[in-house]
């Protein structure tokens, strides 16, 4: 792998390129929480049962995971620059094609657009961070994405209700693409003229033909697949909450879904909180000299623990520590997430960070297939949440205990080697 070279351009400008990818980002992501929110109205609309939506659900994401398996490629090919104008393009046309869905199978088109467009999100933002910054403070990086991702999410609940009262479920969604234009359009406007973003990207892209485009060597390798497997394992329970607190909170407690906005905003602030404060921990750790490796299994350790107790939500009656609750366990996944994402920038060379990522992904959304077709079954059979919560506890300590088994020790790799080859 070649040496790291500090990048010319200023630390504010980097900052406000990062920021900028991160609400486009938002964006790219919000029609999930926008159909979860208003799956009411678009089973009213359509007919659909909760294994409908559950099949929709997972076409989403099957779309989306088969997708990461060439945009992972496609980014590090393209390089960052590249990457960001085609991506948010396509994933904003994606978006707004949902205004023409008036059939159930225009709205499966429209969500199979939308998975694959979107899929260029997550290795373009893994790749960004490996390419601007330095290795200790990648982590923070890493959390400020969360973070913001978590702001923009926290507003849905709040926002959703009117844009579908005014335009309906289909202009909101149309709503989330329009977003995307006026977020790459800020960046284009920013990146004008940076010759050094621009040799970044022909450099990067030079790199990736002298190494090969193949996934054979990635495949290969035990790191990737310590990797991929726990993303997939912590990943089923992300997306469980997703597509289902909504759900789980109107047939527990009858929430409207003007009334599902302060405890969305509450689950959601806990995942922006927690990665912020996770990527702030193992930035600092970092930079007093703990090793890569005690300061991500910590932290992952850390983060298995605090979701563990989530079945025990079953047994209160009152709201409030339920929502509370939910916050904390949406920390404690962006915490071991987080931790996942930092270790790929730190034990994969620069040129293939965007196929691995991209492979984990696609792992992650198998995983998210499966717990959407799996959840939508076990409803509609009269078992209600309780197996789903106790998979959803167990899920990141077995996703810890396999990624030691494989990946023993993190070890940065020296200049000029690269274990993936």
């Amino acid at each position: 792998m070649a040496a790291h070279t500090p990048s010319p351009i200023t630390a504010r400008l980097r900052w406000s390129l990062f920021t900028v990818l991160c609400i486009a980002g938002v964006f790219n992501a919000m029609d999930r929480p926008i159909i979860a929110i208003l799956k009411p109205d678009m089973m009213a609309d359509f007919g659909w049962t909760d294994s409908n939506f559950g099949d929709l659900a997972a076409v989403t994401q099957f779309s989306a995971a088969f997708a990461f398996l060439f945009t992972g490629w496609l980014v590090d090919r393209l390089g960052v620059n590249r990457s960001m104008q085609v991506g948010a393009s396509a994933w904003s046309l994606a978006a707004v094609a949902h205004g023409w869905a008036l059939t159930t199978w225009q709205v499966v088109a429209a969500r199979v657009g939308l998975g694959v467009t979107e899929a260029v999100q997550t290795p373009l933002t893994i790749k960004t961070v490996a390419s601007l910054f330095p290795p200790d403070k990648r982590s923070f990086a890493f959390g400020f994405a969360t973070m913001l991702a978590g702001a923009g999410t926290i507003a849905m609940p709040f926002l959703v209700p009117a844009l579908a009262l005014t335009v309906g479920w289909r202009g909101a969604l149309v709503a989330g693409g329009i977003g995307g234009f006026i977020s790459l359009l800020a960046w284009m406007w920013l990146a004008r003229g940076i010759a050094q973003l621009r040799e970044r990207t022909v450099t990067a892209s030079a790199a990736d033909t002298a190494s090969g485009a193949a996934y054979g060597p990635i495949l290969l390798n035990r790191q990737t697949w310590a990797i991929v497997v726990a993303k997939a394992l912590s990943d089923m329970t992300w997306w469980f909450i997703n597509f289902w607190l909504a759900d789980y909170y109107r047939k527990e407690f009858g929430l409207t879904t003007l009334e599902l906005a302060v405890p969305l905003a509450i689950a959601f602030a806990g995942s922006g909180l927690g990665a912020l404060l996770a990527g702030w921990a193992s930035t600092r750790l970092l930079e007093r000299g703990w090793s890569p490796n005690r300061v991500r299994k910590g932290v992952m350790l850390v983060s298995a623990l605090i979701v563990t107790p989530l079945p025990l939500v079953l047994g209160l009656n009152s709201f409030w520590p339920v929502a509370v609750m939910i916050g904390v366990v949406m920390a404690g996944h962006q915490g071991f997430s987080l931790s996942i994402f930092s270790t790929i920038t730190d034990v994969v060379p620069n040129a293939k960070v965007g196929r691995v990522t991209a492979f984990g992904a696609f792992m992650g959304n198998m995983g998210g297939v499966a717990i959407s077709l799996v959840t939508g079954r076990v409803l509609d059979a009269g078992f209600g949440f309780v197996p789903l919560f106790i998979f959803a506890a167990a899920s990141y300590l077995v996703a810890l205990a396999w990624f030691q088994w494989l990946l023993p020790d993190i070890r940065r790799p020296e200049e000029q080697t690269d274990p993936f080859d």
